[in-house]
């Protein structure tokens, strides 16, 4: 796309840090200071990040309940010649946050779009697990209810590591799903709260992090789960689980 009509209004999507402040670029913080309006998933969590850099930019709340009403108006913004941000709680928008749809909306109606590399909780966490990473799968968060059973069917039959999302109070439920899907000796590593003070990064099997996590009940943090691939595949399991989830 040549983005013939409207070459200098732009949707820049910038990531934030995923807990320590520090972890942002220099870049970031320009373009935030720079554009007119910053479009945030909740303006009380971001208004501390844009304070303790000193931006003040107009913020507006853009996030997963009203992104189907604000992307029609943010569109019309940019059509008359304003350049916006894009931001989210932690990380970079779009992965398990909102964005997708006014990335979408803007390529659509021929507004360029740039995001700038930056923080993602699944990245470190992928990458300090010690586990395979030169190929994997990431899954973000699974369903609570309806599909759940066979997303989990489908994720023990791959051959690399996989990576989920999931909520602290929900984590020991989750391990006991994946134990009962993969088996209890496989390895995984949970990481929660990545670049803050008490970070967590333990590997170990299934069946040990139940019972770790078991006892320990105060959890707390984001949690991001990194599962070893399985050894065996039965690729005619996994070829009808993933047509399972395709045709849902």
């Amino acid at each position: 796309m040549a983005y013939l009509f409207y070459p200098h209004f732009m949707l820049f999507i910038v990531p934030t840090p995923i807990g320590n402040l520090e972890d942002i670029t220099f870049r970031a913080v320009r373009i935030l200071k720079e554009v007119s309006l910053i479009l945030a998933e909740d303006t009380r969590t971001s208004k501390k990040l844009l304070n303790h850099y000193e931006i003040e930019t107009p913020l507006r709340s853009h996030h997963a309940h009203n992104e189907h009403h604000t992307t029609p108006e943010i569109i019309k913004l940019l059509k008359t010649g304003q350049d916006i941000a894009l931001i989210s709680d932690a990380g970079t928008p779009g992965i398990s946050d909102p964005g997708f749809l006014l990335a979408r909306a803007c390529h659509e109606n021929e507004l360029k779009v740039e995001c700038l590399p930056g923080a993602t909780a699944f990245v470190p966490a992928l990458v300090a697990s010690g586990l395979p990473c030169d190929k994997f799968h990431f899954e973000g968060f699974l369903p609570h209810k309806k599909g759940r059973k066979t997303r989990l069917d489908y994720l023990t039959t791959l051959s690399y590591t996989f990576v989920l999302y999931e909520s602290p109070h929900r984590l020991v439920k989750c391990l006991k799903q994946l134990a009962e899907h993969c088996g209890g000796d496989r390895i995984a590593c949970v990481c929660r709260e990545l670049t803050k003070m008490h970070e967590e990064i333990v590997p170990d099997t299934l069946d040990n992090l139940i019972k770790y996590y078991d006892v320990e009940k105060k959890v707390r943090g984001e949690i991001v789960l990194i599962v070893k691939g399985a050894a065996i595949v039965n690729e005619k399991k996994r070829d009808k689980y993933k047509k399972d989830i395709d045709s849902a």
